[in-house]
């Protein structure tokens, strides 16, 4: 079944670029605009829940450099709904789904929940000089540090 989309003559100008070569539209066209970004942003939340949970639970605290915090919340968000898994985004990896299916980085990770080692310093100890002695950030401040939900 193929989709016809006929514009009225004062949109077609408009709505012109968003058609593929052979004048159709992509399946991503017919998407409510505002879609991707509520996905981040209940992504983003998953995971900032899931953070400040796991660092109470394990006497950890966040770095005092909220932007630290902020950046790789979102990046184990965007793992997370990427590779099914909120794999470490401080680290270079050849083939991601291939770390994800090990399981070693996939946070927290195996130095985290052996020894309190977290790479990323989104999970400090109290002895770390970079640790603000809190575990908290806000949504609206994570968007504000990262420019937004993934789009």
């Amino acid at each position: 079944m193929e989709m016809v989309c006929v514009w009225p003559p004062h949109q077609q100008q408009q709505h012109q670029d968003k058609q593929t070569t052979d004048g159709t539209f992509s399946p991503s066209f017919f998407l409510p605009s505002f879609l991707p970004s509520v996905l981040g942003l209940k992504s983003l939340e998953i995971m900032r829940k899931f953070s400040e949970q796991y660092a109470k639970r394990t006497n950890t605290y966040f770095c005092s450099d909220k932007g630290v915090t902020a950046v790789v919340i979102k990046g184990l968000a965007e793992h997370k709904d990427t590779l099914g898994a909120p794999l470490c985004p401080c680290r270079h990896y050849e083939d991601k789904e291939a770390e994800v299916a090990q399981g070693f980085w996939n946070c927290p990770c195996v130095p985290m929940r052996e020894r309190k080692e977290c790479h990323c310093m989104l999970f400090l100890t109290d002895d770390n000089p970079f640790t603000d002695h809190e575990a908290k950030i806000g949504l609206d401040e994570l968007v504000d540090l990262t420019g937004g939900a993934k789009e």
